[in-house]
């Protein structure tokens, strides 16, 4: 599996741009690794109205449902997200039908998503889908694939990755102590099943 970095990264989307139809970017990291900031700074360097992002997290079971399967405090594990409903919008923009497309956006304040708040407009020619079992091959996940064109597994420093996540859930609200030892349980035991799928991916992109 060949690696580029941020650059190449760049110059790959732009190029990606020129695809005659719509071309579905799978991105690919672990917790903390910083999917939602790449695809950001895909989108803020290549400046063209024809990307939209489509992240995973949105499709986050509900509390109640995952409090219900006893799955609540293994929130972002694999078994916790509605694939179906991912697999059914995947497929919509796979199919493009000239109408946009409306999919739900994890909102990290409330620990909970919100329908239809994430638009796929209809002349997007590039999609760039990130999330961290794009490539699994359990719980559904394994279709997933099916619907994407190429895929980057990111890679970063693994303690830098950690120090970010313990950051980011001090930033909405846990506890020092509740984050670390989150980060380092739940997160870290979802990290090691994403580092399976690393092998199966087109690109891995090297970050700073």
């Amino acid at each position: 599996m060949k690696s580029i970095t941020r650059e190449a990264a760049i110059a790959r989307v732009s190029s990606l741009l020129d695809s005659p139809q719509r071309f579905i970017l799978g991105v690919i990291g672990k917790p903390g690794v910083g999917k939602s900031t790449f695809t950001q700074f895909l989108n803020e360097h290549v400046a063209s109205e024809f990307i939209s992002i489509l992240p995973m997290d949105g499709f986050h079971m509900t509390n109640e449902k995952l409090i219900e399967l006893g799955r609540r405090d293994r929130k972002g594990a694999p078994d916790t997200f509605d694939v179906d409903d991912f697999a059914k919008s995947l497929a919509d923009v796979r199919a493009g039908h000239g109408s946009d497309i409306r999919f739900p956006i994890f909102e990290r304040e409330i620990e909970a998503s919100i329908p239809d708040a994430g638009l796929i407009p209809s002349q997007a020619k590039l999609v760039v889908v990130e999330g961290n079992y794009l490539l699994h091959d359990d719980f559904g996940w394994e279709k997933i694939g099916d619907y994407l064109d190429e895929t980057w597994f990111l890679d970063v420093d693994d303690e830098l990755r950690m120090q970010r996540l313990i950051a980011r859930h001090i930033q909405f609200g846990k506890t020092p102590e509740a984050a670390n030892e989150w980060s380092r349980g739940t997160d870290e035991v979802n990290a090691q099943l994403i580092e399976q799928s690393r092998s199966r991916a087109t690109f891995t992109v090297t970050l700073d």
